[in-house]
């Protein structure tokens, strides 16, 4: 039966994810769907077919979902209450303490960030170190929260360590105040290990698990839509109390830099991360609408960008700030494609969409490959250099991973392979990007003799 509770617990993943079924909805339907496996076994059928046609008669997800918001409609309002009633499931002791521990994550981090801009040796020092002194806590505040082992976190924390040790200690070139490129390298590459280091912690250190890390990418695209929902209500009350302090002559800005801004933008990133949790079947249900909407635009958008290097002449005189931002085009192409897949019913059969889907890794693929054509004849006419060869290693590393997303969308869509094969490609490719950023970090700073 070790096949069947597997295919269990995929199924009460997929049914979690409806925002009007709780906890208990779904034991009370595992019963029902265990009852018709057990008769359909003593009518005959094997597990597996059993647990298929069980399924199969359980009815349509998205209309059970719909009968139970029709009929708990006040359950989705509770689920937008910071701290939910003890009805909802959760003790309101228990809400109130991780919201507790989680704003004591989020004052050490705006402590440490205050510390490292009043006492660090220079800007420098500030930039190289930020990361170093907010993704800890929210690392921490993983740890605590999935009450991850002190084995992995002393392994997490002994490979953030090497990064450390390496910006900090590397001799790196300054022409005056401004960093080589080298560092530049480095430090904008830190917060990416970092970050994936973290999520080791996020996943409750069941790192080789497909699912706990698609949850970490479904965690990343809702924590960018809710810092970007408190940002933009904190820049309007941040400009209504200036103006209004402006009237008295108050000048907002001196405590606005040295303290707001320090505990703020961490303690911003903390918040976010515990309503991720607290909030996650409220902002799923945006996740597929803001997919739908982007992705016809994120296709237009590559299409004007592969007519603009196709007509910009030569691919030796593209210029190289263009080439930057087809960079950054093509990585916004990837987290929408993450994100696209990771909202994706996988049980629903082809559609429209993941045709379109496909239109926009085939466009990626293309501008890409220019991208990658004009680089390598750059390099072959001015030769290798730090911020070169990063570019050139990004643009091989997300030519790999769209080329076999765009092989498996497309077996999909021919009834060839499972949509779960596409969604284990995206996950089990993160350690990837993680590797070429150590490599970034750790090994280009000598190798291109730290300038």
């Amino acid at each position: 039966m070790s096949g069947v509770e597997e295919q269990i617990d995929q199924w009460r993943g997929f049914v979690r994810r409806r925002p009007a079924i709780t906890e208990a909805d779904i034991d009370e339907m595992e019963d029902h769907l265990r009852e018709r496996i057990t008769e359909l076994e003593s009518a005959g059928l094997d597990a597996d077919e059993a647990f298929l046609v069980a399924v199969k008669r359980m009815g349509n997800l998205d209309e059970v979902s719909r009968e139970f918001a029709r009929a708990h409609s006040n359950r989705l309002w509770k689920q937008l209450v910071l701290l939910p009633t003890a009805e909802d499931g959760v003790s309101g002791w228990d809400r109130r303490r991780d919201l507790v521990v989680l704003l004591g994550f989020a004052l050490g981090a705006g402590v440490a960030v205050k510390l490292l801009l009043t006492f660090a040796d220079g800007e420098m020092a500030q930039v190289r170190n930020i990361s170093f002194a907010v993704l800890p806590f929210l690392a921490g505040w993983f740890a605590w929260s999935r009450r991850v082992s002190p084995k992995v976190c002393a392994v997490v924390a002994a490979l953030a360590a090497v990064p450390f040790l390496a910006v900090n200690l590397y001799p790196f070139a300054t022409d005056g105040s401004t960093p080589g490129m080298t560092a530049v390298l480095a430090f904008t590459h830190v917060p990416v290990l970092l970050w994936l280091l973290a999520g080791v912690l996020h996943t409750g250190g069941d790192w080789r698990s497909p699912d706990r890390r698609m949850d970490f990418v479904r965690f990343a695209g809702e924590l960018a839509m809710y810092l970007a929902l408190i940002a933009l209500g904190s820049g309007v009350l941040l400009g209504l109390t200036a103006g209004v302090l402006s009237l008295v002559d108050v000048d907002l800005e001196p405590v606005l830099e040295q303290w707001l801004l320090p505990f703020g933008m961490p303690g911003a990133l903390l918040v976010a991360a515990w309503l991720v949790d607290a909030k996650k079947s409220v902002v799923e249900n945006i996740a597929p609408v803001l997919t739908r909407v982007f992705t016809p635009l994120a296709f237009l958008m590559l299409l004007a960008d592969l007519t603009v290097l196709l007509a910009n002449g030569p691919l030796t005189e593209v210029d190289r700030n263009l080439l930057i931002l087809m960079d950054a085009v093509l990585i916004v192409v990837l987290f929408l494609l993450l994100y696209s897949i990771s909202a994706r019913d996988p049980f629903a059969p082809p559609g429209l969409f993941d045709w379109l889907q496909l239109a926009v890794v085939v466009a990626a693929l293309a501008v890409n490959a220019v991208a990658l054509t004009a680089m390598l004849t750059r390099i072959a006419e001015f030769g290798f250099t730090a911020n070169k060869t990063a570019a050139l290693g990004l643009n091989l590393v997300l030519l790999v991973h769209l080329a076999w997303s765009a092989v498996l969308l497309a077996g999909f869509l021919r009834g060839r392979r499972p949509f779960a094969a596409v969604e284990r490609w995206q996950t089990t490719y993160l350690p990837v990007y993680a590797a070429w950023a150590a490599i970034v970090v750790l090994i280009f700073p000598p190798l291109f003799g730290f300038v």
